[in-house]
C-alpha cells in the first residue's frame, strides 16, 4: 500500500468524481483509477459504488476513509513540525473559523500578526460549529475560532476570548430603525431572516425569542451573515447578528438598534485537541491572540 494510494482515495472520496479528483490532484484519470483499483484489490474490498455520475462509498470505504484521514493529518503534523524545527518563523498554521468571524476579525488578527511573523502561512477552513469540532478532532486544522465557546467536551479543549452582542438588524426604513435600542418582544410579529439549523447563531436567537415570549416567524433562511444582512436591508424580515458581522459597508446595509430586553450576547473561543501539543507555530500564533484580545478589551 502506498501514500499516494491513500492521498488518491481521500480525493476521490472527497470529490465524488474520479475526473475532477484527478483535475485537482493534477494527474491522469486512468492513473487516478488503477491506483483506486488496485487499493481495493490489495484490501480485497469495494471501496465506492457508483451512483449516477457520482462515486459513492460503501460502508467499508466511509469507516475506510476515517482511518485514511488521520493518517494524513498525522503526516502533515509530522512534515510541518519538521520545517517548524528547521524555522519556527516559516511554518504553516491551519485554521478554522465561521462565517461571522471571517468578515472582520480574522482577518484583522491574521494582518497583526503577519507584521511580526511574515514568514508564516495560514490555511484557512470555513466551517459550522460541529463540523469545526470535528475538523480539530481529526487533526485537520491546529486551531478554530469557534461560536458558541464549548466550556466542556470530552476531545477538545481552548479558551474562552470573548463576549460578544448581538444586535436587531432592520430594514433601514422600518419604524424601529432609528431607535437606540428595543425589546427584543417589540420583534415578535416581524417576519425573520434566521440562519439554517447547522448555524449555531440559529439556536442562539431562537432561544433569545423564546425567553423574550415569543417563537419568531422565519420567512427565509441562510447560510452566509452577507445574505442575512442583504436580505434585511432588501426589506424581507428581521434578524440578529453579531456585531462582528456588522462592520462591513455597502449598498444594501440594514440599520442596527441594540437589544436591551432580553440582552443577546455569544460567546467566542479558541480551541484545539485535548491532551495534544499544539506545533510550535501554533502555539506562537495562539499566545499573540490572547495579548491581542486583552488589548481589545
Amino acid at each position: 500500500m502506498e501514500l499516494r494510494q491513500l492521498q488518491y482515495f481521500a480525493k476521490v472520496a472527497k470529490k465524488q468524481h474520479v475526473t475532477q479528483a484527478s483535475e485537482e490532484l493534477h494527474i491522469a484519470q486512468s492513473a487516478v483509477s488503477r491506483q483506486i483499483h488496485q487499493l481495493e484489490e490489495e484490501l480485497g474490498v469495494q471501496l465506492f459504488v457508483q451512483k449516477g455520475r457520482k462515486l459513492q462509498l460503501t460502508p467499508v470505504g466511509k469507516l475506510f476513509l476515517n482511518r485514511v484521514e488521520e493518517i494524513l493529518a498525522s503526516l502533515d503534523r509530522a512534515v510541518n513540525e519538521v520545517h517548524e524545527f528547521m524555522d519556527p518563523e516559516a511554518g504553516e498554521i491551519r485554521v478554522g473559523f465561521p462565517h461571522s468571524l471571517g468578515i472582520y476579525f480574522l482577518p484583522t488578527v491574521v494582518a497583526h500578526f503577519r507584521k511580526s511573523h511574515p514568514g508564516v502561512k495560514f490555511r484557512l477552513r470555513q466551517g459550522t460549529f460541529n463540523s469545526l469540532i470535528r475538523d480539530v478532532m481529526k487533526g485537520e486544522i491546529d486551531l478554530a475560532f469557534i461560536s458558541p465557546f464549548p466550556e466542556k467536551h470530552d476531545h477538545v479543549t481552548g479558551e474562552l476570548l470573548l463576549q460578544e452582542e448581538l444586535y436587531a438588524i432592520l430594514p433601514v426604513g422600518h419604524p424601529l430603525a432609528q431607535l437606540e435600542s428595543i425589546k427584543l418582544n417589540q420583534l415578535k410579529d416581524e417576519p425573520f431572516v434566521m440562519f439554517s439549523d447547522e448555524y449555531s447563531l440559529r439556536t442562539i436567537v431562537l432561544d433569545a425569542c423564546s425567553s423574550a415570549g415569543f417563537t419568531p416567524k422565519i420567512d427565509f433562511e441562510g447560510e452566509e451573515t452577507d445574505t442575512i444582512r442583504g436580505l434585511v436591508a432588501a426589506g424581507m424580515g428581521v434578524s440578529l447578528l453579531p456585531e462582528m458581522a456588522l462592520t462591513e459597508i455597502s449598498q444594501l446595509h440594514p440599520a442596527r438598534v441594540r437589544v436591551v430586553e432580553p440582552q443577546v450576547t455569544r460567546s467566542v473561543g479558541l480551541i484545539h485537541r485535548s491532551g495534544e501539543k499544539l506545533p510550535l507555530v501554533a502555539e506562537v500564533f495562539q499566545r499573540f491572540l490572547l495579548e491581542f484580545i486583552k488589548e481589545m478589551k
